[in-house]
């Protein structure tokens, strides 16, 4: 047997999707989207294929309070372009989590996830909530924590 080649798993469809739900009060923004972005992609699973959805669906509560470390509060900067000319629009860590708390983490997400249709997809599976309370109840998550 040549063992040069690479094992690909075949994927069973029938199983169920996997749910995951993160508390992300008092967690580092970075540390808390990594984790998240290796589940999505599978790599916490046993049979890891880089190019196949493994159905895993993660719900984080608490998005408003996410710290971030230093003076990135005050220094990061998220920007956003209308499309138009000079409609280049910027505002900082602090102003956004007063605005859009969720945005933070699933922009963060995103830009750890694979580019291209797989990425997307994957993106779907991500509910954020900037409080404790969600409407999945009935898929009995499995909460993961951090330290």
């Amino acid at each position: 047997m040549n063992t040069n080649k690479t094992y690909i798993s075949k994927i069973n469809h029938k199983d169920q999707p996997q749910w995951y739900i993160i508390d992300a009060k008092e967690q580092k923004l970075g540390r808390i989207c990594t984790l998240i972005a290796t589940i999505l992609k599978g790599k916490n699973q046993l049979h890891y294929t880089p190019n196949i959805n493994h159905k895993t669906n993660i719900i984080v509560t608490n998005s408003k309070l996410v710290e971030v470390t230093g003076q990135k509060r005050f220094q990061k900067l998220y920007k956003k372009h209308s499309g138009r000319p000079g409609g280049l629009k910027t505002e900082s860590f602090d102003e956004l989590q007063n605005r859009i708390p969720n945005r933070i983490i699933e922009k963060a997400i995103k830009g750890m996830l694979p580019k291209g249709p797989l990425g997307r997809q994957l993106f779907t599976q991500i509910k954020v909530y900037e409080s404790n309370n969600h409407p999945h109840q009935a898929q009995k998550p499995n909460r993961i924590t951090l330290n």
